[in-house]
């Protein structure tokens, strides 16, 4: 009786966890193929250096749309389309910033300008500069102290968490806020240090926001090691920078996430895998977020490739203009309402093509609970973490609504020397970190397929 009762109980723990040794099996099938015959790595190739980077409204992303679609196509799946969006257009164009010290020399500066930042209008805007460390102390200037001068934010990236999002986090309100900042007070536009984990000189672009009803004056970014060197000057002497930039916002236009799916044999409940297709205009967008567009499809050809037998749809979204907006997101979760289509899970990787560590889960606790019941299944492939509780920025409209949703979570000690720079490029990837994601990505939609 004890032995039955022993079998039963553990029989009813599998159960409970939702997993079995053909589990097992499967994860080391599905990672086989992967590391073995994926396509991912030689696609991110094609998509870095045939086309390269890809912001939203250029027509290197057009481009991109159409090779998203083909490869949707050849991975296996059985309906391809493209999903209408209006998105914002900015284009950066020609920009330099000089610096002028005591001794009356200009020197130029390497720089970039803040995604959805207005320019000079080709014309030089010129000015002292004051360096302030943190918002709290710009906040405590009088007005008066920053009226027509160029503000310098040097708030730098915090090497203190081994988590480096948590670092970005905390640095990302100066790239968001220091434009509409500076405008308050009168200041002619605002330079910020770099969001970089690296000790380098390469800037970092990325996106910045306005507030209604104040003025729109220039945002541009510096890497770290200018920042330290105009820290140095600024200590001992009177700067004067000029800013010349023909960056702006050129209105709407119409463009297109892009959608491939391979029908649920049960049903037609959603699960969704993607990344974002645009990236910035710097760099190859290789690891953001051409990583995270071929893993996906990586896992739509797998399924297909194994001959899994999805008991639910599951569909690739390459969503457009994550970047400078959101808007692939926005749209993509207001299509889903209005065609009152049921999603089961959302799973995003946006987060660069290093080994994967660990899936973040956005979700109640009795999902999350689940999945951390199958921790074990993905021990073995170093994907360890399940304790993080967010996901991708495309996912947050359907999170809203109440779908779980998730994201790879890559080893992230790298991913912010090189993030939103012309370092972004497809030699930073390394083939078996990338597939090893594709793989992380295709065990966990499995398992949500087999057991939700």
């Amino acid at each position: 009786m004890k032995k039955i009762l022993g079998t039963t109980l553990l029989l009813l723990g599998v159960a409970v966890l939702g997993q079995t040794k053909e589990d097992s099996v499967q994860f080391n099938r599905i990672s086989t193929e992967i590391l073995n015959n994926g396509k991912g790595y030689n696609e991110l190739r094609e998509l870095t250096k045939n086309i390269g980077h890809r912001l939203s409204g250029s027509e290197a992303y057009e481009k991109s749309v159409k090779w998203a679609a083909q490869k949707l196509k050849d991975a296996g799946a059985d309906k391809v389309w493209l999903q209408e969006v209006m998105i914002p257009v900015w284009e950066r164009g020609k920009e330099s910033l000089h610096i002028k010290t005591a001794n009356g020399s200009w020197k130029n500066l390497k720089m970039l300008s803040l995604g959805n930042s207005e320019g000079t209008g080709g014309k030089d805007i010129s000015g002292e500069i004051i360096m302030v460390k943190s918002i709290e102390e710009y906040n405590a200037l009088p007005a008066e102290k920053v009226k027509d001068k160029i503000v310098f934010f040097n708030y730098p990236f915090s090497q203190s968490f081994i988590e480096t999002f948590k670092g970005y986090s905390d640095a990302a309100k100066y790239r968001v806020t220091a434009a509409a900042l500076t405008a308050k007070k009168g200041g002619k536009f605002a330079i910020i240090r770099s969001l970089s984990s690296a000790f380098d000189d390469v800037p970092h672009t990325g996106a910045m926001r306005y507030e209604d009803n104040v003025s729109k004056v220039p945002a541009v970014a510096v890497g770290n090691t200018t920042a330290d060197e105009l820290e140095t000057l600024l200590k001992n002497q009177k700067i004067t920078a000029k800013l010349n930039s023909n960056c702006g916002m050129k209105g709407e236009k119409l463009s297109h996430s892009v959608i491939g799916e391979i029908t649920g044999k049960k049903d037609q409940s959603v699960i969704v895998v993607g990344g974002h297709l645009d990236s910035w205009d710097v760099g190859e967008g290789a690891h953001d977020d051409g990583a995270g567009i071929v893993q996906s499809i990586e896992v739509l050809r797998t399924f297909k490739k194994l001959g899994i037998q999805n008991n639910h749809t599951i569909r690739v979204v390459c969503f457009a203009n994550e970047e400078n907006g959101v808007k692939g997101g926005v749209q993509y979760g207001k299509a889903v309402k209005e065609n009152n289509e049921k999603h089961l899970f959302a799973i995003e990787s946006d987060a660069g093509g290093f080994a994967p560590r660990g899936i973040a889960l956005d979700m109640d606790d009795t999902k999350r609970n689940q999945i951390k019941g199958w921790s074990k299944l993905f021990l073995p492939y170093g994907v360890y973490n399940f304790n993080e509780r967010f996901s991708g920025t495309d996912l947050y409209p359907l999170h809203d609504m109440g779908i779980p949703a998730a994201e790879l979570m890559p080893d992230s000690q790298r991913y912010f020397d090189i993030h939103h720079t012309e370092e972004d490029t497809f030699e930073k990837v390394n083939r078996r970190e990338l597939l090893l994601g594709a793989a992380a990505m295709t065990q966990m939609i499995y398992m949500i397929d087999k057991n939700w």
